[in-house]
């Protein structure tokens, strides 16, 4: 591996300029540089003619890149059409029609096309009377050397100055110096069980395929890896690995608990409240986390065992990621608590300087029992409990890991519940829960209501807004989503930039249209006019905190009827009263993002409805909202958006389960093959239990990438 580890300047053609530009997108090494994969590819070896084109156009069918050969058919001209902006414009033809080609700002290229030669073209045709012309594309020269131009061509994340041509002619150059001498990490038998092709065939094909079969199996291996090495990591790291706890709870009775609360628990709640006390009991911390769809009763359930917390003389702390949530969190636990005489107190950024100390003085206090629940201001230096005995984190996936390391370092030895509202999939827990045990509640409590789900294009439009009135006038509220928060961010500069286009992403996942975005102000202000009789705000990130936390509480106080936002009330909103949400531009959302939101509804005794509004035209658009439509249950959800868009941000730097840091996942967070997680965590238990410290030779390089793995984690939390 010593080529492979060679400065990314010892290559050709990388000066000191450029050697800048690729280290600030994480590229030092020549290993970096095979590792660093292309984000799209462009389908050019799909060529049609001119004819073909043209019928693709006249039939509606135009809005995305298309290749093509043609000659030059005239030499270039130069245009000057106003200040600042040159064209060079000529004619090209193949054996069935000609074509207007069009190039902004590079007059340089006069040069490089001349009347005879023929070249490869690929980019966006218009029709316009009758008359076909292409802006801005693609070019490559066909030469008659007997090469045949790549089918196939990588799109890369680009830094200045970088460009397309300068990163695909340095890995070109670095998988020449490096492929030869590159190891194989995975055993023979692995390779053949799972169909996995060479680690040589992958790079090369991940950048340079031969077909879109080897852009797969590639892909396929890469994904492979990433999946594999994670999951020997964590079974490494924290699968094996215990730490003592410093608590003795020995009290477990909670029948007193149970019985003051106004239902009963579901099985799946009663089995949850039970590991998670068995955990308590054990002599090892807790190390839980707590995974419900939304209103399954998470809540009281940590509740449970932050009773049995302070019953056996411990603190608690509980972290949310919102002060409207902490005070939601607090009305509802400090009655449930504080019968049974223990002290529950509510720390945000905004509590008084004589409360603060009140709650440090009651958490320095051993003899005094404490729940605090809070923002991240329960990180403070000085929110300190003298006998921590168990860490609640709500919404976990608001913070970032750490901050949850601080607040778990102020209670060494202690439990750690940490809950989700996105519900984990089988196939994506088997890699990501390595080092947590995880408690399922897969019910909803009896009672609950279900909420009617519609999904209507904009002519229900003037219908949308006879509802939200009918409701209103019902003595309800209502939510409206709105994908963007203002009109300035739907302004599209007109791009001439070719690269841009790519039709054949990393999971070939397929061209949608852009519509335009509903923009939450904009919005609001259209709706009061419409709706003038009703009160009518608006709340989304970019707002001051306090702004946003006092728009949310009027509308939960219900001093506001219709609250138009962005996704800022995805969670931790509960507003009983409010049955009526509607989400502008659904096709920009993903399903479980979707199912967050509906969650948002129907948390009350009223009847309640989820109008999802798009005019996309896209059938995998519409399939994704369809499911919405038909699913009821979270985790079927989750596992059908796995299978369509793939973990995503569970795996991004905000992601869900992201517990060892920044993510490490770059082609795995992207691969909607559920099979391929199962198939990798399988084999890396074959490999485990034949040798569990991956001391023998052959899994040597298995042992590297691991130890690479664990180590870059751990740096993240440092």
């Amino acid at each position: 591996m010593e080529k492979a580890l060679k400065k990314i300047s010892d290559l050709r053609g990388v000066g000191e300029s450029r050697r800048k530009a690729f280290e600030r997108a994480g590229v030092s090494t020549l290993y970096d540089l095979v590792r660093y994969y292309p984000r799209a590819y462009q389908n050019r070896g799909n060529t049609k003619t001119l004819l073909e084109i043209k019928e693709c156009l006249i039939n509606d069918e135009g809005n995305k890149p298309f290749s093509c050969i043609l000659t030059v058919a005239t030499e270039p001209r130069v245009h000057l059409i106003r200040r600042g902006m040159t064209l060079v414009k000529f004619r090209a033809f193949d054996e069935f029609g000609t074509c207007e080609v069009i190039f902004f700002n590079q007059n340089f290229l006069k040069d490089v096309f001349h009347a005879g030669s023929t070249f490869r073209f690929w980019g966006k045709f218009t029709f316009i009377r009758n008359s076909l012309s292409l802006a801005s594309p693609l070019y490559e020269p066909c030469i008659n050397d007997g090469r045949e131009l790549p089918p196939i061509v990588p799109v890369y994340p680009l830094t200045s100055p970088l460009t397309q041509k300068i990163v695909s002619s340095a890995v070109s150059e670095a998988l020449k110096e490096i492929i030869p001498e590159f190891e194989e990490m995975l055993p023979c038998d692995i390779l053949k069980d799972a169909s996995l092709p060479t680690i040589g065939y992958a790079l090369r094909n991940i950048h340079h395929p031969e077909s879109e079969a080897a852009l797969e199996l590639a892909m396929k291996r890469l994904v492979f890896d990433e999946l594999f090495v994670t999951s020997v990591a964590l079974a490494l790291s924290g699968g094996k690995k215990r730490v003592p706890s410093s608590t003795q709870i020995r009290n477990i009775d909670i029948k007193r608990f149970t019985d003051n609360l106004p239902y009963s628990f579901t099985g799946a709640q009663k089995r949850s409240v039970n590991e998670i006390i068995s955990d308590m009991t054990s002599p090892f911390a807790m190390n839980r986390i707590l995974t419900g769809d939304v209103g399954s009763g998470k809540t009281v359930v940590a509740a449970t065992g932050a009773y049995v917390c302070l019953n056996n003389g411990y603190d608690c702390l509980f972290m949310v990621p919102t002060e409207i949530l902490a005070r939601q969190h607090f009305n509802d636990l400090e009655p449930m608590l504080s019968r049974f005489g223990f002290t529950v107190h509510l720390l945000t950024g905004n509590i008084s300087t004589s409360k603060r100390r009140v709650i440090t003085e009651d958490l320095a206090d051993p003899s005094k029992p404490t729940l605090v629940i809070g923002t991240q201001a329960l990180l403070s230096p000085d929110v300190t409990p003298s006998s921590p005995g168990l860490v609640i984190i709500d919404e976990q996936h608001r913070f970032g890991a750490m901050q949850r390391a601080s607040l778990a370092d102020k209670a060494k030895g202690a439990g750690t519940l940490v809950m989700s509202a996105t519900p984990i999939p089988r196939t994506l827990s088997l890699v990501v829960c390595g080092t947590l045990d995880v408690s399922k509640i897969d019910e909803l409590p009896a009672g609950r209501q279900s909420v009617d789900t519609f999904v209507v294009s904009e002519d229900y439009r003037p219908r949308l807004n006879g509802f939200i009135k009918k409701q209103v006038d019902n003595g309800h509220q209502v939510y409206i989503v709105c994908p963007s928060i203002e009109e300035i961010e739907q302004s599209e500069k007109v791009n001439y930039d070719a690269e841009e286009y790519s039709d054949l992403t990393l999971f070939d996942v397929p061209y949608e249209e852009q519509l335009p975005l509903k923009a939450a102000e904009t919005y609001a202000e259209e709706l009061k006019l419409q709706l003038p009789m009703l009160r009518i705000a608006v709340a989304h990130g970019r707002m001051k905190a306090q702004e946003r936390e006092d728009v949310m509480a009027a509308f939960c106080a219900g001093r506001i009827d219709v609250l138009v936002s962005t996704t800022v009330i995805e969670v931790g909103v509960n507003v009983p009263n409010a049955t009526l949400m509607i989400v502008e531009n659904a096709e920009r959302f993903g399903l479980s993002q979707l199912h967050q939101l509906r969650g948002r509804v129907g948390r009350g005794s009223a009847k309640s409805y989820f109008v999802l509004v798009s005019n996309t035209k896209s059938e995998k658009s519409r399939e994704r909202l369809l499911t919405v439509k038909k699913c009821r249950n979270g985790y079927d959800i989750a596992e059908e958006d796995l299978k369509q868009r793939g973990p995503g941000d569970l795996f991004a730097e905000n992601g869900v389960m992201r517990q060892h840091g920044r993510s490490q996942l770059v082609l795995a967070s992207k691969c909607t093959d559920t099979n391929l997680f199962a198939l990798a965590n399988d084999m890396a238990l074959r490999v485990l239990t034949d040798d569990p410290t991956l001391a023998k030779d052959k899994h040597s390089l298995i042992r590297n990438a691991a130890e690479r793995f664990i180590a870059k984690s751990e740096s993240t939390l440092n």
